[in-house]
């Protein structure tokens, strides 16, 4: 630990609660974190320096999409903040660069300002760069896979790799870095290959896309979409159709609003939370014989499949 202490000061937290960076304000102590907001260059230096070191690394960025255990995480977490958008025109139609800590939030919205299309979906999507590549994430139709050209990803072992599409292996909702379980890896920055197109319209599609979430998603404390839909469904329908609609366990509930997202009502725990997950699927399966499948990542210890 003496190398990151001397390196990050007092920036590296000790047994800092993880609830309040997470998007259902769920989580126990991590030993160690680390907020990365300055440079990619520092954010690597720090990833490796944990790695030397010998300490588990877990990166999150907007805290969607992961539920992290009430038992809290050992060894480093970063909160990657690490955000940067570049503009230009290079190789094979690459006209965006972006950080991995950069909000898919804003990247949408600068990109429609520079009249360039194909990230409209991400507008309202609470996310970031790097997690979107690992996940790849997507809604209305659109997807990272569509819009990918390259990822610099820094691996244990070796080092600083670009990875493109290929080698991604891109599917809905995965990637060959989702099914690393070493996790020895970080996302640095992705470059993409976007259209051009008229700003106004541009803006036009995302307020549409904004209009429908508000409509169709609930607000509140929530990870997003708990499960994958099953091929030819909807998880939302399903849940529904098995009567779990606002179904509640402790402070976690099934969303009377949309079955597919699970909403801390105020004074959840993640052991609530999970116990909700492993029902929903359980009933799901033993009335459809449909097995759900996470869309979350469960982080830390106290989950049966850890």
């Amino acid at each position: 630990m003496s190398r990151l202490q001397t390196l990050l000061g007092d920036r590296l937290l000790a047994n800092e609660p993880l609830a309040k960076y997470t998007a259902a304000r769920l989580g126990g102590p991590a030993d160690w974190l680390y907020i990365a907001k300055n440079s990619i260059e520092e954010f690597a230096e720090v990833v490796s320096t944990a790695w030397a070191e010998g300490l588990k690394v877990r990166i999150i960025g907007g805290g969607a999409n992961v539920l992290v255990s009430d038992k809290g995480v050992r060894g480093l977490v970063i909160i990657n903040h690490s955000a940067e958008i570049v503009f230009g025109e290079w190789h094979s139609g690459r006209n965006v660069a972006a950080g991995s800590g950069t909000s898919l939030t804003v990247l949408a919205r600068k990109c429609q300002a520079q009249g360039l299309s194909g990230l409209e979906w991400a507008v309202s999507v609470p996310g970031t760069v790097g997690g979107a590549v690992i996940n790849n994430a997507g809604a209305h139709g659109g997807d990272m896979a569509k819009i990918l050209c390259d990822a610099v990803i820094l691996d244990a072992e070796r080092g600083p790799l670009l990875l493109n599409k290929t080698n991604l292996g891109y599917d809905y909702r995965f990637s060959s870095l989702k099914a690393r379980a070493d996790r020895r890896y970080a996302v640095l920055m992705a470059t993409f290959a976007l259209t051009p197109d008229a700003p106004a319209a541009i803006q036009a599609r995302m307020e549409s896309f904004i209009a429908h979430r508000k409509r169709t998603q609930p607000p509140g404390a929530s990870l997003g979409s708990i499960f994958k839909n099953p091929p030819g469904d909807y998880a939302g329908r399903l849940i529904e159709w098995v009567g779990l609609k606002g179904y509640r366990i402790g402070g976690a509930q099934v969303s009377p609003i949309h079955a597919n997202f699970f909403i801390n009502t105020g004074n959840a725990t993640a052991s609530d939370y999970y116990a909700l997950i492993q029902h929903v699927r359980e009933t799901v399966m033993q009335q459809t014989g449909i097995a759900l499948e996470m869309e979350i990542e469960l982080i830390g210890k106290g989950f049966k499949n850890i």
